[in-house]
């Protein structure tokens, strides 16, 4: 039998960035996986996935290019975040905003909707402090610490959808290890 999700609509999402300050720098890629409840709350949901790069406008430090493996060569010609925004909000539509530091990448995304005067106001679930309540036996609660004590697979870490799977894989386990209150 499938776990029931805990939400209709959960929004697994990572960004890529320039660097750290949503105020200043820009998003470099974006990947969500959508899971939506079965319609009779009973089966298997249905899950989604969506990346894409995006062209910040700006050249990305050298720093963050050894991080990500995202250079400037593969974001030029890329689209800018105001052509994505519409499908953007499509994915995140109606569904809970999930993510790791959630407060780094739902800043990103409210101040470049906010640039576009579009409302962004998602109810957000944020996985490190999912993690720290659930699992206050363990200090550490970066992604790289929740994929080597929970076993979970990346296949391309510092990538948005690589990092927006593994949360939906986190989530998994933790529903399958915990009662559902």
């Amino acid at each position: 039998m499938t776990t029931p999700l805990f939400a209709p609509a959960l929004a697994f999402v990572d960004l890529e960035t320039t660097g750290t300050a949503a105020q200043h720098d820009a998003i470099t890629e974006v990947g969500v996986v959508r899971v939506d409840a079965a319609p009779d709350g009973i089966g298997p949901p249905t899950v989604t996935e969506w990346s894409s790069l995006v062209d910040p406008g700006v050249p990305i430090p050298p720093a963050i290019q050894a991080l990500t493996g995202i250079t400037d060569a593969m974001v030029r010609g890329a689209p800018r975040f105001g052509e994505l925004t519409a499908t953007i909000a499509t994915y995140l539509d109606g569904a809970t905003f999930v993510a790791h530091n959630a407060r780094f990448d739902y800043g990103f995304l409210k101040n470049e909707f906010r640039r576009l005067e579009r409302a962004f106001q998602p109810r957000v679930l944020c996985t490190v402090k999912l993690s720290r309540a659930l699992y206050p036996e363990h200090h550490r609660h970066g992604l790289d610490a929740l994929i080597g004590r929970h076993n979970l697979a990346c296949d391309a870490r510092h990538r948005a959808l690589g990092d927006a799977r593994v949360l939906w894989n986190f989530v998994q386990r933790v529903q399958a290890e915990k009662p559902p209150e």
